[in-house]
């Protein structure tokens, strides 16, 4: 797990994890928790009761899922689920994104934290990446299997330093009819992120047509070099 996935999930802790009633002890759950480089359950809450799910066993795992896409959890059980740097990997997401509804309590949290550009990293493959609307098109997922789920913010990080995920992270309650129980809001205060919204709004914050990736000045002078290249390429073509 790389450092901004962390720096988010903390952000999500002190906005949301926070508001759960910890003598009730919270049940957490992580989805894909086996633990490459980092993880987060040394930062979550002691008052937490935190289990970690994945389909491989090793570091941080708690349950290994024989199927990716049930979760051996009753409905309406789980306070909040996780997912970090795992739906890239994951064949058929949206049927994981299903089970995550099942098995969260009505003002359960879904954090869902997936890369929008960057490197080919396969574990065990790597399929997808996810846009600003990716958490609207699970919400419409959702209603039609008959949830009733609201995004209740959404974003992507403007990356600094060496980080090169620039992370999409989306908050999601399961029933929005008690989304008033969280009153505040990530992007209230947070600065570095682009195509930004919440439930508050249907406003894009930070606006940015291309991602920052191809919108930084090295790409575009490699753009630029390879656009020339090219053109010299057809001229050597049409007078040889």
């Amino acid at each position: 797990m790389h450092d901004s996935a962390l720096e988010s999930f903390i952000e999500f802790q002190d906005i949301y994890l926070s508001k759960l009633n910890i003598n009730s002890s919270p049940k957490i759950i992580e989805i894909g928790s086996y633990s490459v480089n980092s993880n987060i359950k040394k930062i979550v809450s002691k008052k937490f009761e935190y289990i970690g799910l994945d389909i491989l066993n090793g570091p941080n795992v708690d349950i290994v899922l024989d199927n990716p896409y049930k979760f051996p959890f009753e409905d309406n059980e789980i306070d909040a689920v996780i997912s970090i740097s795992t739906f890239e990997h994951t064949d058929f997401f949206w049927l994981s994104y299903l089970e995550v509804l099942r098995v969260l309590k009505p003002k359960g949290l879904f954090y869902l934290n997936a890369p929008s550009n960057s490197k080919y990293h396969r574990h065990p493959g790597d399929s997808w990446r996810f846009y600003p609307d990716s958490s609207i098109s699970l919400i419409k997922w959702g209603k039609q299997n008959n949830f009733n789920p609201e995004v209740l913010e959404h974003y992507t990080n403007f990356v600094k330093n060496l980080d090169i995920w620039n992370d999409y992270v989306a908050i999601t309650i399961k029933d929005k009819r008690y989304k008033d129980f969280y009153q505040d809001r990530i992007l209230d205060k947070k600065k570095f992120f682009t195509n930004g919204r919440t439930d508050r709004s249907d406003q894009i914050l930070n606006f940015k047509e291309l991602p920052q990736d191809q919108s930084n000045w090295g790409w575009k002078i490699h753009y630029k070099l390879r656009k020339k290249l090219y053109k010299l390429k057809k001229l050597l073509k049409f007078y040889n």
